[in-house]
């Protein structure tokens, strides 16, 4: 579900090439203020109050999503498409997973991955084959490269704060704060009146922008990133020029020609190599248990059977065998007097009472008169 969050916003961004292409004459500032203000409004109806406030670091984290990611990244479009071919934006920005495999592992705390880094080259290279190789001189070049480090800066700095606020909380501060910033200046470089100026075909694209591609898209790629990692998850952002071709297509552009065809199994490929698992080791041969030496006191007892006893085997349950208690004859009855006697006789004299008494208590109640 995470992979499917992921691609689908990433096939929404890649529909929003197309889709922009019918707000070349629009005024593009005020547009994205209205674009973003939607969208914030939207999340806002969604969250039902489980934004918190950002805090401390917080605030230039989410900033740098909103400068580098939104701000930045729009006027590096528009300035870079006045030198360059869009094939040569487009290749720049399928760069991403490439920067995204090693940088994001360094800024969670882990080493990149050889096999995510070899998967991000894979699908840069099939993204490159479907964007195609445009023409572009000095300054071309370099808004390239400012979109390239814009669309990871989108991704990378929101890493640390994903953790409190979430993908819902992250996208409704990053789109209230760029409807700000973007509204700030369409009304000091387009005027208030940039609004009235808008016509149909520019609202239902800044639906599709504000809907889909925003509060959507925001959404779903956010989650792909925080369950599956930046370096997992920007090997899906070669889906989108994959999605900018289809849409072409389906808005009455011309078929893609065999190039891309081949760039799109080369994506795939990729992406089938960054998400396999990796190979499930055998399982441990269970250890035996412990022999009996293990245990102290007792390994230098050996199991001792039966016939080991001899001493045991002899004796003989006989009363022969005990010559002592078998000596012991019984005693008779005629003894008794004489050691009853004894002690009686032993006796220092008593007073008449005592001597009563003692008579009284002899068996068969005979008297007994102690010697003076």
């Amino acid at each position: 579900m995470s992979i499917l969050a992921g691609a689908t916003g990433m096939a929404f961004v890649g529909g929003s090439v197309a889709v922009s292409a019918f707000l070349a004459d629009a005024p593009s500032l005020t547009v994205q203020a209205l674009r973003y203000a939607v969208a914030c409004a939207l999340l806002l109806l969604y969250a039902r109050g489980r934004v918190v406030r950002p805090r401390g670091a917080e605030w230039l984290w989410l900033a740098g999503v909103v400068v580098t990611g939104m701000l930045v990244f729009n006027v590096a479009l528009v300035q870079g498409s006045q030198h360059a071919e869009p094939a040569v934006i487009g290749v720049a920005v399928a760069c991403v997973p490439l920067l995204l495999a090693v940088a994001g592992p360094l800024l969670e705390g882990r080493a990149p991955a050889a096999r995510l880094i070899t998967a991000a080259l894979v699908v840069t290279l099939g993204a490159a084959l479907v964007q195609g190789l445009g023409r572009t001189d000095g300054l071309g070049l370099l808004w390239a490269l400012v979109t390239f480090a814009c669309e990871a800066g989108f991704t990378l700095l929101a890493v640390p704060v994903l953790g409190r606020h979430g993908p819902i909380g992250v996208s409704v501060h990053s789109t209230w704060m760029a409807a700000l910033g973007f509204g700030l200046g369409g009304l000091v470089l387009e005027g208030p009146g940039a609004v009235p100026r808008l016509q149909l075909d520019d609202v239902l694209a800044g639906v599709y922008l504000a809907v889909l591609v925003t509060a959507v898209a925001f959404v779903l790629w956010y989650t792909c990133v925080q369950r599956l990692g930046s370096a997992r998850a920007g090997l899906l952002t070669g889906i989108a020029p994959i999605s900018a071709a289809a849409v072409g297509v389906a808005l009455g552009g011309p078929v893609p020609g065999p190039a891309v065809w081949v760039g799109v199994a080369v994506v795939a490929a990729g992406l089938a190599l960054g998400f396999r698992s990796p190979a499930a080791s055998p399982p441990a041969p269970a250890a035996p248990p412990p022999a009996p030496a293990a245990l102290p006191g007792a390994s230098a007892v050996p199991p001792v059977a039966p016939a080991a006893l001899p001493v045991a085997s002899a004796v003989s349950p006989v009363p022969a065998a005990l010559p002592v208690a078998s000596a012991v004859s019984p005693v008779a009855p005629a003894a008794l007097p004489a050691a009853s006697a004894a002690p009686l006789a032993a006796l220092p004299a008593a007073p008449a009472a005592l001597q009563a008494e003692l008579a009284r208590c002899r068996p068969g109640g005979q008297r007994t008169t102690m010697p003076a």
